[in-house]
């Protein structure tokens, strides 16, 4: 499909690539890894034509089609939403416009013959054009793709311009779907995803039909997409066929080997070297010297990448809390005519460790605030517990920095007196290396703005801490100290994440957010995706007269560490299903929903493409027996080979009407 043949790519003295070959075939999707600033992003740029390599060549084929997601910058205006996003189909919107323009032609009687001909001619040749591309489904395609990264139908007709950045984002991301070019390249695509938009995602790219690269510090969302993992290290690309988590192993025993060889080599050329400094002026020993400076000359060092960092964190001691950690009652929040929370009440007790979900939005960050006291309810109370030490991590915490410190002083400044001697090994562990520690904060990127502020975080004492998206711009190996540190964190913990990999393994009990209050679901994100499925497939039994429907509980007792799976019998324990099976069955589920949608979205598509043929052929049979409808033979002879036409078509429709309709799952 794409191949890269002696592919150089150089900074000055730094080189990104070294004659570099590589390829990728037809159907697959590639997850690009490897550390930061090793070249992902601009090799995503060469492969789109954006960035030209300093030698070698990119091969694709003639015709390829390449679609480019960067990572920001996307900014677009002076359309709507739908007619923005619709650009994607811009050859099938040119023809509709063609075609409605060669009607209107068409109805002239003053049209001379042969220009009457080749109008028909070139109607034909646009309709058919038209029917292949599936013009006539354009507006449902645009709505199942705005509807899936969570654009709400009251968006639809907004300007484009209105949308924040990352909503921006979500419109290119949108427009590249729509379009679906022969190879796909997406540069963190989740980036401004929340987790309902990237489940969908994954489902829709698994089932996409060409090559896909894409660039992601989202370990489930790699899990679930990629068939291949190509590491960029050491200015060369290494392929590992299957999902990131079976890279990392691959990739560690892979390692391990190298830096055996590594040592083994180190240890020869020593041998070399000393025989060589202690018979050099020898003269019985010339040949001998002689010949081990030439195997030294053809000796290929081996190269082993930096060790990645593995830090282990204790938090700094703190008292432990109360039974009651924060507690909302009948709490109301709005923002002018946006009414947000209604009559929320909340119970959290210590040892809670509770996810967030909802879609962008819906007021997640509004609790939060509410939640750590940063912002006061409109009415109804907030309590905050006996002995509570709180941290709340804020979106923009990052913009909190002081920008006169260096990164080393932000730390030191915050810090308890115990935790001065950590300070390196956590930097180190946020990628801070060498003088990286002395920059001003103000200089920073944003990613390391985040990183920073996390790590800060990490080092104050605290029992409750808040975290609102701690791991937005964070690498795999940032969010890796991130999650082992809080995986071993004693305290409450209530956080905001998108990264699926990330609540999987922190969030015993889930609070989904929405419709004026919060719902509470003890037990994993997995289990909540199967409660909710549950009640979606359930309908909701019949009340008894004068009875009122039961409230959902917003309270519920700790989970204890051994659940009973979803599906068991009552009375029966089991172990809490693994990862790996969670996220098949995840997978499975999703892949059957998305399926049973596409049926229903197609048959609904169906249906109004059959009606729309049935009225146009009844307008044409009341034309035909209309008196003087022969008298025109050339108009008489284009109406009934187009009834004739419509005809076979609506028969054809039918037939795949009746296909659909009595599949069965």
């Amino acid at each position: 499909m794409i191949q890269l043949s002696g592919l150089t790519k150089r900074f000055g003295e730094r080189v990104l690539l070294d004659r570099v070959s590589w390829q990728v075939s037809d159907g697959e999707r590639v997850g690009l890894c490897g550390p930061n600033g090793a070249g992902k992003t601009t090799l995503l740029r060469m492969l789109a034509g954006l960035d030209e390599p300093d030698a070698g060549v990119i091969i694709r084929p003639t015709g390829l089609t390449v679609g480019y997601l960067p990572q920001d910058g996307l900014e677009h205006s002076g359309r709507t939403l739908v007619d923005e996003v619709s650009q994607a189909f811009r050859p099938l919107l040119d023809a509709r416009d063609e075609i409605s323009r060669i009607e209107h032609a068409l109805a002239d009687p003053a049209l001379p013959d042969g220009e009457h001909e080749r109008l028909l001619v070139q109607y034909h040749d646009l309709s058919d054009f038209f029917q292949r591309g599936e013009g006539h489904s354009i507006d449902l395609k645009v709505t199942q793709v705005l509807d899936g990264l969570g654009f709400a139908r009251t968006d639809f007709q907004k300007p484009a311009e209105a949308f924040s950045g990352g909503w921006q984002m979500r419109i290119a991301l949108a427009k590249l779907l729509l379009g679906r070019p022969g190879l796909l390249l997406l540069d963190e695509p989740t980036n401004h995803l929340d987790l309902d938009a990237r489940n969908w995602l994954e489902d829709y790219l698994v089932a996409y039909p060409h090559p896909v690269i894409l660039v992601s510090h989202d370990r489930y969302f790699l899990d679930a997409v990629v068939t291949k993992i190509a590491d960029l290290s050491l200015r060369t690309i290494t392929d590992y066929v299957g999902t990131y988590s079976k890279y990392l192993v691959e990739y560690d025993a892979r390692m391990e080997r190298l830096r055996k060889s590594k040592q083994e080599q180190d240890e020869e050329v020593a041998r070399m070297r000393a025989f060589i400094d202690r018979f050099r002026y020898q003269a019985t020993k010339a040949a001998q010297v002689q010949s081990r400076i030439k195997m030294l000359d053809k000796v290929e060092i081996i190269e082993v990448p930096p060790e990645r960092k593995r830090v282990h964190f204790t938090f700094p001691s703190c008292p432990k809390s109360g039974r009651m950690v924060l507690e909302l009652t009948n709490v109301r929040k709005a923002y002018g005519d946006l009414v947000v929370f209604t009559d929320l009440s909340l119970h959290i007790e210590r040892g809670d460790r509770i996810a967030l979900v909802a879609p962008n939005g819906a007021g997640k960050s509004t609790l939060m605030r509410m939640l750590s006291g940063a912002e006061a309810p409109d009415s109804g109370s907030r309590r905050e517990g006996h002995q509570v030490v709180m941290q709340y991590f804020a979106q923009d915490e990052a913009n909190k920095l002081e920008p006169t410190r260096t990164v080393y002083q932000t730390l030191e400044s915050d810090s308890p007196i115990g935790m001065v001697p950590m300070i390196r090994n956590i930097l180190g562990g946020f990628l801070f290396a060498g003088d990286d520690i002395y920059k001003k904060a103000g200089v920073l990127s944003g990613g390391e703005r985040t990183r920073l502020a996390v790590a800060r975080m990490l080092l104050r004492p605290a029992n409750t801490l808040l975290l609102d998206e701690p791991t937005n711009h964070l690498d795999l190996d940032s969010k890796d100290v991130l999650l082992e540190a809080l995986a071993d964190f004693g305290g409450t913990l209530v956080f905001v994440s998108h990264d699926r990999y990330f609540v999987d393994r922190l969030a015993t009990k889930i609070i989904e957010v929405g419709h004026g209050g919060a719902t509470v679901y003890p037990g994993t994100y997995a289990e909540f995706l199967w409660s909710k499925e549950q009640k979606q497939a359930t309908p909701e039994a019949p009340r008894a007269p004068g009875t009122k429907p039961k409230a959902p509980s917003t309270q519920h007792p700790a989970p204890s560490t051994r659940r009973p799976a979803p599906h068991a019998a009552p009375g029966t324990q089991h172990p809490a299903p693994s990862y790996e099976a969670k996220k098949r069955a995840d997978a499975e589920a999703r892949k059957k929903k998305r399926a049973e949608e596409e049926r229903q979205a197609r048959i609904a598509d169906l249906e109004a493409r059959i009606a729309a043929h049935e009225t146009e052929v009844k307008a044409l049979e009341a034309r035909m027996a209309e008196p003087g409808f022969y008298e025109d033979r050339a108009a008489a002879d284009a109406a009934v080979s187009r009834h004739q036409t419509l005809m076979w078509e609506v028969g054809d429709l039918m037939h795949s009407w009746e296909t659909l309709t009595n599949f069965v799952s």
